[in-house]
């Protein structure tokens, strides 16, 4: 039986990598793909590169979604506390030898300067170097940490998630949440997602219970996961469960209930976003047979009461009319990538 493996810090998992594996695979029965880690090193490669530290967990998350259909490839983790300068080749591979279990037939790479410390480490095993230069996929992991938007379509989807930048735009209602969300989302070619409890009042005519603000909340929520997996640098987000939360106690005054936030909450205090764009109640209010909170001092009141949900949070406001907003968007986004 042919057994190899390919190792590396998959800082990040790349397509590259992919192919590597690819190819790799059709070589062996079993390959196992081996990421190494060591928190005190890769933290300080991501911090030189200006790229959040992503965690061993999370790494092994993308491999494991990227080959999840492939049965010949198993995943394993190797944890060390060594520095590239340093690294201890032969307890390195004495762990991998000793977590692998089986005799290893071949060992796969870039790099033909490996050729020396495998035959020295695995004796018995062909080393095999798969496109050294680079040619059919021209990217490092370097590179990607340097300049990850500039190199997007060498992302594998469970990666380019991690690095899609969530924009939010929130405000009280009749804003032009819904509008510039959509605006934004076709500007950028990307995914956006709908206010879900828009969805709720259309669904039930306004007839809400106390408990779907919850429902509406947690369905809100992993839309955002989801949509993130297919999206393209940006994922814009029409409404939070902030805003859920502020129209549960809304409806409640109106309609006389109160409901539990507990849920409500936990999703605020989960939730993240790269970007907070609050839109000002200073556009002409427009009745669609669900909303009334007409009046301008009820708007403005409004207004108030929802800026101090967002205590916490680091708010820039927009506001002007739809073209205004439209370009003062765009010009802070371009600056997040």
């Amino acid at each position: 039986m042919k057994v190899g493996f390919l190792g590396g810090k998959f800082l990040p998992f790349h397509q590259g990598h992919v192919y590597m594996i690819m190819a790799a695979s059709t070589i062996v029965d079993k390959l196992y793909v081996v990421l190494s880690s060591s928190e005190n090193r890769d933290r300080q490669l991501c911090e030189r590169d200006g790229v959040t530290y992503i965690p061993a967990e999370v790494r092994l998350s993308w491999i494991g979604n990227t080959l999840n259909d492939l049965q010949n490839i198993e995943i394993i983790h190797i944890k060390d506390t060594q520095w590239d300068e340093n690294y201890d080749w032969d307890e390195g591979a004495d762990a991998i030898k000793k977590a692998i279990h089986e005799k290893i037939t071949h060992v796969f790479s870039s790099e033909t300067s490996y050729n020396e410390m495998f035959a020295k480490n695995y004796p018995d095993a062909q080393h095999i170097v798969i496109d050294e230069g680079r040619c059919l996929v021209p990217i490092s992991a370097t590179e990607l940490r340097r300049s990850i938007y500039n190199n997007w379509n060498m992302l594998p989807p469970a990666v380019a998630s991690f690095f899609t930048k969530k924009v939010l735009i929130t405000g009280t209602e009749s804003c032009g949440k819904s509008t510039l969300v959509k605006k934004l989302a076709k500007f950028y070619n990307t995914n956006y997602v709908p206010e879900v409890g828009r969805v709720y009042c259309e669904k039930y005519k306004n007839m809400l219970t106390p408990d779907m603000f919850s429902h509406i909340a947690m369905e809100h929520y992993m839309a955002q996961i989801h949509a993130s997996e297919h999206s393209n640098k940006f994922l814009f987000v029409d409404s939070d469960a902030t805003i859920t939360k502020y129209y549960l106690q809304e409806y409640g005054s109106k309609d006389g209930f109160s409901g539990d936030t507990t849920l409500i909450d936990a999703i605020i205090n989960k939730q993240k976003y790269d970007v907070i764009l609050y839109l000002e109640p200073d556009v002409p209010w427009v009745s669609d047979g669900y909303r009334f909170l007409s009046d301008e001092w009820v708007r403005n009141s409004c207004n108030d009461k929802l800026k101090a949900m967002y205590k916490d949070v680091n708010l820039i406001p927009i506001s002007g009319d739809y073209e205004s907003r439209f370009m003062q968007s765009i010009n802070i986004l371009s600056r997040l990538l």
